[in-house]
Order: structure tokens, then C-alpha cells, then sequence
């Protein structure tokens, strides 16, 4: 099976460029604000919306038919990207950049010709936070860390300007039924004679009185969210959350401009398997409320899956990826909220002298517990 239908012509690969009508310079979008901004001489145009009248603001599309590459050609894209030999993240780059730095890990990478392929984005949550205030977010949320090193905030304070991300992500929505058989459980109670320090003493011990039964449940899951990156670690991203998806717009170009975009490595099989374990526990849960009683025991499930739709989204991330003293750590901020992830960073020394503190502090206390014996 395939992500991709089998096209007649070969796509042309995507140019998210979008010259000043004014000057003629590149303009990027402007987090927060809706609008494109020319650098050079300030001009600012609004982003169109997508969305028509004539059909949902952000279409689903159909996963079967994904699966059966009977996709429409409308819905696949061409980019061109460069593959980190180092994490393999595959992100977009501009047509005139030959050689830079991997967002995700800081390699040095030199862009490949090739174009990657793939599923089109029908969503896109804009970034809502300027690089400034991401990197305070990154910054104060160092300076709250015991043990790192106090370099490291400085440097990173200081240090290459933050690369805006657009993550991708999948999401599913699915209609399940499903049936079960299981066991209810009511606890009761004995009262037993026991003997406890010579003394004979009634107690009450709690017992289960099991009753088999069987039922079902049904459940409308809509927008099951699963990461289709792994370039990054997946506790760092799921930190992220939560995402405010209601606020996502129709996939349109314009909110790339002056940001890159990393393709999705997850292909769409493997991403509805995690999004299907996530709905497993959910109706597990919704079994256990249905059975009811004290206790509950699920023997078996069998979910029947009607209609499943997709979206192919993009996410804002903030990314910092720094090399200081030999070693590299990332962070992440989300680029909505600025909530705040990364490698823990610590500093042998702060932490040789918190265990000189403390030793010194045990000595001068038992010095003194000494002295007044």
C-alpha cells in the first residue's frame, strides 16, 4: 500500500515565495497578525482566506481511498527539501539555498535537488508568536532549571536567531461501534473474628462478587492527533500540547512565507495504527463506565470502524538547536502558547558545589550536635 496515487505528470515542485507588490522583496508572514510584511520597506497585504462557501473551511479527506492511491491530484504537492544526514528530518528549504544548518539538530547540511513528494497539507495552525518571545519563553524557561549551566541561558540568549517550524502532524476522524463481554464487579463486605495483640477483634474485609456481562458502545472520534515527524523526540512534542485546533486555517502557502516546512516521515498507515491505539483506550474507558459496578473486567472488544477521514496539518513550532562545550541540546517552543520543551542541560560544577553545600552543612550540624552532648 501507498501514501501517494500513482500520478500521469509529475507535480511541480511547491515555491512558497511572495514578492512585494511594492518593492519587489520577499514578504513573511507575520505571527499573530494574519497579514504578509515586506522587510524592506514595511508594505503588509492581508492572506485571502481558502475557504468557499461551497464546502467545509478545512476539508477531510478519505482514508481508504488515500490507502488505495485514489487520491485526486489536487491533493498532492511537490517540495523540495534536503534530508539531515544526521536526524533525518526532511525540511524545506528555498530554491537559492545551497548549505545551512539542520533546525533539528544543528548538522551542516547541504541541500539536496531532489523533491519530495507527498499528501498536501489541508490545514495549518499560523504561528502566533514572534521569535522575540519565543525566545524569552526558551530563555526564562532555562533560568528555571537547578544545575544548568550558566553559560548555556547566556549563549542561548544571545546566540542564532530561533528557526520557525511548521511540524507536521495527521489527524483522524472515525466512527466506531463496538462490542464487548466483561465482568461487573460489586464490592461487599464479611465481618471476620481476628486476633490482634491477644485481643479478639471484629473486622470487616471487603470482598468482589463478580456477574458476567456484555454490551455496547459507540463513539464519534474527531481529530485524533498523531505526530508525523520523528526528528524530533516524541516527549518533546507531546509537551507541546495542548494545541488549540479550532483555531486552524485552510492550508494556504502565504502562512509558510519566511518559515520552513519538514515533510512528514510517518506515512499515513503507520500514523492511523498510533491514532487507533488512542481510540482503543478511549473506548476502553467508555466500556468501564458502561459496565458500571464497583469494579469492572473487560474480556474481550470487537470495534467495527465506519467511515475514517484525514487531515494532513502543519503545527508552529519555535526550534533552537545549539552546540556549547562539545555538546548539543534542543529546544522547542510552541510557537501558539510558548510552552517550553528540551534537553535537560547540567553543570557538573553547580553540581560539585551543591554536594560540597550540603557535606559542609552535615559537618558544621554534626559538629554541633557533637558540641552539646
Amino acid at each position: 500500500m501507498t501514501d501517494l496515487p500513482d500520478l500521469d505528470q509529475r507535480t511541480t515542485p511547491a515555491d512558497h515565495r511572495f514578492p512585494c507588490d511594492n518593492c519587489g522583496a520577499d514578504f513573511r508572514f507575520e505571527p499573530g497578525t494574519g497579514t504578509l510584511t515586506c522587510d524592506h520597506c514595511g508594505n503588509t497585504s492581508m492572506i485571502d482566506g481558502a475557504a468557499t462557501q461551497a464546502e467545509p473551511a478545512i476539508a477531510e479527506l478519505d482514508y481508504r481511498a488515500a490507502l488505495n492511491a485514489e487520491l485526486p491530484k489536487a491533493d498532492i504537492e511537490e517540495t523540495r527539501v534536503s534530508t539531515c544526514p544526521n536526524c533525518a528530518a526532511q525540511v524545506e528549504f528555498d530554491a537559492d539555498i545551497h548549505a545551512t544548518k539542520c533546525p533539528f539538530c544543528a548538522t551542516p547540511v547541504v541541500t539536496d535537488t531532489g523533491a519530495h513528494r507527498h499528501i498536501k497539507p489541508r490545514g495549518v495552525l499560523p504561528f502566533a508568536l514572534a521569535e522575540r518571545d519565543a525566545r524569552a519563553a526558551m530563555t526564562g524557561w532555562l533560568g528555571s532549571l537547578w544545575f544548568a549551566p550558566s553559560g548555556l541561558q547566556e549563549y542561548a540568549r544571545k546566540g542564532r536567531v530561533m528557526q520557525g517550524i511548521y511540524v507536521p502532524y495527521w489527524t483522524f476522524d472515525a466512527d466506531t461501534r463496538s462490542t464487548y463481554t466483561g465482568e461487573r464487579g460489586t464490592v461487599y463486605y464479611e465481618t471476620r473474628t481476628v486476633t490482634r495483640d491477644g485481643k479478639r477483634q471484629q473486622v470487616q474485609v471487603a470482598k468482589v462478587r463478580w456477574r458476567g456481562v456484555r454490551g455496547r458502545v459507540a463513539r464519534f472520534f474527531d481529530d485524533v492527533l498523531v505526530l508525523a515527524s520523528t526528528s524530533l523526540p516524541k516527549h518533546f512534542t507531546d509537551a507541546l500540547e495542548p494545541w488549540d485546533l479550532s483555531a486552524m486555517e485552510p492550508y494556504t502557502p502565504e502562512f509558510l512565507a519566511g518559515f520552513r516546512a519538514e515533510g512528514y516521515s510517518v506515512a499515513l498507515e503507520a500514523g492511523f495504527e498510533e491514532a487507533r491505539a488512542i481510540m482503543d483506550r478511549t473506548i476502553a474507558r467508555d466500556i468501564k463506565f458502561d459496565i458500571g459496578g464497583d469494579r469492572q473486567r473487560i474480556h474481550s472488544v470487537d470495534t467495527k470502524l465506519g467511515t475514517i477521514t484525514f487531515k494532513h496539518v502543519l503545527l508552529p513550532v519555535w526550534l533552537a538547536a545549539y552546540k556549547y562545550r562539545g555538546e548539543t541540546y534542543r529546544f522547542v517552543v510552541n510557537g501558539r502558547t510558548g510552552r517550553v520543551q528540551g534537553e535537560r542541560p547540567w553543570s557538573k560544577g553547580k553540581i560539585a558545589i551543591a554536594v560540597l553545600c550540603g557535606l559542609l552543612v552535615a559537618g558544621a550540624v554534626g559538629f554541633v550536635m557533637a558540641m552539646q552532648q
